[in-house]
């Protein structure tokens, strides 16, 4: 048995040491491997078209949070995939979140606005208690946000296909009755068919006047073109920190708009030896007959 490692070769190396501290029997290679039939794991954000060199293989580790980069249906059957979920994810997550949920809530990108025009112009501030932020995700990245919100005194709302209980937070799965009480509402759906384009023009009537919108998801999910007909009438501003396509090409509306702040897709970044530590979790729970933690229910596509 052995593990490939095919990514950036540098945070490989501190991928090597931390499998030659904790499974130091188990042989790792870097970008390729002498014996592909011994390859049992396989660390990389995308796996090679033809997986057939690979026989033996068991797992794969995205290298980051999302898995749908991944075709699925072009998998072999008996190969599970398992996302990275390292804890510093959830918690820089949650950092990102806060900022762009307070951001916005402070009205920043009118701010920003002003600035640029040399205008000292105060606008009216609404108390956090008064304001419901709507989390549409609840799994460990979305209860990390809320967690992370919860000490400023804002109203908590949670969106998920499948019921949830969270603590202090008004969980549902009335996609419209949550939209529709959602003063600001944070998107950490993964990508999949049913989410893709899910912020449309439907989405966007449906929210209240003078809502807002900050996009931690996945860039497809979000039409563009409703976003800008949406910034027209009811919706505030928004937050961008993923876009489609990545990069946003340079001479893009949604750089200079007013009321939009965009990010590069830096909401959250693998720590390479947590991310390694969270990858020898797997292993070892896979070799004890167990789940890896992460790992991907295939027909849900997360």
């Amino acid at each position: 048995m052995a593990v490939l490692y095919r990514s950036d070769p540098t945070r490989g190396e501190v991928y090597a040491r931390v499998f030659a501290q904790s499974l130091p029997a188990m042989p790792f290679h870097i970008g390729s491997a002498p014996d592909p039939a011994a390859v049992e794991y396989m660390i990389t954000w995308t796996p090679p078209a033809d997986l057939s060199a690979y026989p033996n293989l068991r797992l794969i580790f995205s290298v980051g949070a999302g898995v749908d980069q991944f075709d699925m249906s072009a998998l072999p059957p008996q190969v599970g995939v398992v996302r990275m979920m390292e804890p510093g994810i959830a918690q820089q997550m949650a950092q990102m979140a806060a900022m762009a949920v307070l951001s916005l809530h402070r009205d920043m990108p009118a701010y920003l606005s002003q600035a640029r025009q040399g205008r000292w112009q105060a606008l009216t501030t609404r108390d956090a208690g008064r304001t419901r932020v709507g989390v549409m995700g609840l799994g460990q990245l979305g209860r990390a946000v809320l967690a992370g919100l919860a000490p400023f005194g804002f109203d908590l709302a949670g969106y998920n296909r499948s019921p949830r209980d969270i603590a202090g937070v008004d969980c549902t799965t009335d996609l419209a009755a949550f939209l529709a009480g959602s003063d600001i509402v944070v998107c950490l759906l993964p990508l999949t068919d049913e989410t893709r384009g899910i912020l449309n023009d439907a989405f966007f009537a449906a929210l209240p006047d003078g809502a807002h919108l900050v996009h931690l998801g996945r860039g497809a999910q979000l039409d563009v073109a409703a976003l800008g007909r949406a910034l027209e009438g009811r919706l505030a501003s928004a937050w961008l920190d993923v876009t489609d396509p990545e990069p946003l090409p340079q001479d893009h509306w949604l750089w200079s708009h007013p009321r939009v702040i965009v990010t590069p897709h830096v909401a959250s970044q693998t720590d390479a030896a947590q991310g390694a530590a969270h990858v020898v979790a797997g292993i070892r729970a896979d070799r004890a007959g167990q789940d890896a933690p992460g790992l991907v229910d295939r027909d849900r596509g997360y």
